[in-house]
């Protein structure tokens, strides 16, 4: 298999590497793998075209790092931020959101880089992700079922529940993202209201 990227990049600042991440965050979060410029890239580090391609061999060598660096950075939020022994389902999920939180104050467009790859269909960008495609869902799947479904209503559908949370989110996020100037903190604090509000909706009044 062809090698996609030069460790040496790794030798790099941080501050340089996380300028490079971010740059090919954004970029690829706005347009895709297919419509993604590497010159749109560049630009946004700062760099030189050369420079890109001497650590990232391709823009697939730079999407695979991408995707496989942040699924790797999600997951280590995750489990340092999610407690083991909570059970309620709205603090479970507020923990996953806040450990989102602290992943987007470091790069503000990881989160939405991984929404934009689930639309992602051109093939060799799937090939490349494919082994890492289930991992974060399978990690917030985990954590989801340790909550106590006692606490419901006995009418309310979970499953649907959720689904209208993750709808919720995802929407809220791109609608932040499209007023041109996206603040995870005031974003996290519009997004935990909502949570409040459907967690009055379908928790029992005694809970």
């Amino acid at each position: 298999m062809e090698k996609l990227m030069n460790e040496k990049f790794f030798d790099l600042k941080k501050e340089k590497q996380d300028r490079m991440v971010n740059a090919a965050l954004k970029v690829f979060a706005i347009h895709g793998y297919g419509h993604a410029s590497t010159d749109d890239i560049v630009k946004e580090a700062g760099i030189s075209k050369g420079l890109l391609f001497h650590y990232f061999i391709s823009k697939l060598g730079l999407y695979s790092f991408i995707y496989d660096y942040s699924v790797k950075y999600v997951k280590l939020e995750l489990f340092t931020g999610v407690s083991k022994e909570e059970t309620d389902y709205f603090k479970l999920l507020e923990q996953i959101k806040q450990s989102q939180l602290q992943v987007m104050k470091n790069y503000p467009y990881m989160m939405q880089f991984i929404n934009k790859s689930r639309e992602e269909n051109v093939s060799e960008a799937l090939i490349e992700t494919e082994d890492k495609r289930g991992v974060l869902s399978e990690r917030y799947a985990e954590i989801m079922s340790r909550a106590d479904l006692s606490k419901f209503k006995p009418e309310t559908d979970v499953g649907k529940l959720t689904k209208v949370i993750e709808y919720t989110v995802d929407g809220l996020m791109a609608e932040h993202f499209l007023n041109g100037s996206f603040q995870p903190e005031i974003y996290h604090e519009e997004m935990i209201q909502y949570l409040d509000m459907l967690r009055k909706l379908s928790y029992q009044e005694s809970v």
